[in-house]
């Protein structure tokens, strides 16, 4: 083999190597930090989920065994916000400073205020139970588009869904009554819209891809395309239009669907991720016991 084809392969080696931990060796992505490391903050986490950013840039997120809901302020603290959560997994936050969350326990749709008053903004469908709202994304219009997997919880009294299949939905801005917006998935569950408005980015985690649409003035979708083989527990955008899945790491997608690298995490699962901090380039990574930082070249967009 000769100089050229070596410098080559070496190239493409380093260019997929991933985030530093303890002094191990810094990504060639370019969206992250030159000599970034990431950092672990906590262990002591059941399953941590559903990460979502604040104005300010405070981060919060889940532990859904646990029934919390955790912050990470834009100064580096970590403390409790609440307990008894509904069993929220993914949360969001709306134009009005209320933190939209996915509460499974009794399929619900919550809108917990900044004084944590909780405000039940649907339940069901048609008559029937939601599934079970795992993750969401709010947009321009303050429209909520959320997936709805099936995932059995012990904390149930039912064995089997009310509605056939597992769906995505939105629920317009104001309105009581949600409408499908997506039935042919297998298994929706990461979920993220770019800021304009225009597209919508679903996570289908049993078919192992995620697709693009476009979204309508009415909040319906069209033109449906596989963006990547790959599916993701959640799914997050930064402000160069990125695509970054979570799953074995983190794995990054150009906005052409081109992948430009992995960020591995010391954890068997890495359930979601969001952009937060005072200039939101710091990315948050909740890894099942744990949570991670991780210093970034780019902006997230929430």
């Amino acid at each position: 083999m000769n100089r050229t084809r070596i410098f080559i392969l070496l190239c493409l080696i380093h260019a997929v190597t991933g985030a530093r931990v303890a002094g191990q060796q810094s990504p060639a992505i370019k969206v992250v930090a030159p000599g970034a490391e990431l950092k672990k903050l906590s262990d002591q986490f059941a399953f941590s989920e559903g990460p979502a950013v604040n104005k300010k840039g405070d981060i919060y997120f889940t532990d859904q065994p646990n029934d919390k809901i955790w912050r990470y302020d834009r100064n580096g603290k970590l403390s409790l916000f609440m307990d008894k959560t509904g069993r929220s997994n993914g949360l969001y936050f709306d134009q009005h400073g209320n933190l939209i969350s996915c509460a499974d326990e009794k399929n619900e749709l919550w809108s917990i205020s900044p004084d944590k008053k909780v405000t039940v903004l649907l339940s069901h469908f048609e008559g029937k139970r939601l599934n079970g709202p795992n993750d969401l994304w709010i947009d321009p219009h303050g429209g909520i588009y959320f997936t709805d997997p099936y995932y059995q919880r012990a904390y149930w009294d039912r064995k089997q869904p009310d509605i056939s299949g597992q769906k995505v939905y939105y629920l317009p801005k104001g309105k009581s009554q949600a409408i499908i917006v997506e039935d042919s998935v297998e298994r929706p569950n990461g979920i993220v819209g770019t800021p304009d408005g225009k597209y919508l980015y679903v996570a289908d985690i049993k078919a192992n891809k995620t697709y693009r649409y476009e979204i309508n003035h009415d909040g319906s979708l069209k033109d449906r395309q596989e963006f990547i083989p790959q599916g993701s527990d959640g799914i997050t955008l930064d402000n160069e239009g990125n695509l970054y899945i979570t799953g074995k790491g983190v794995t990054v997608y150009s906005n052409k669907g081109e992948m430009l690298g992995n960020i591995p995490v010391p954890s068997k699962w890495v359930g979601n991720i969001c952009f937060g901090g005072k200039d939101r380039r710091t990315l948050f990574i909740t890894a099942s016991e744990s949570v991670y930082t991780l210093q970034m070249q780019v902006k997230g967009v929430e």
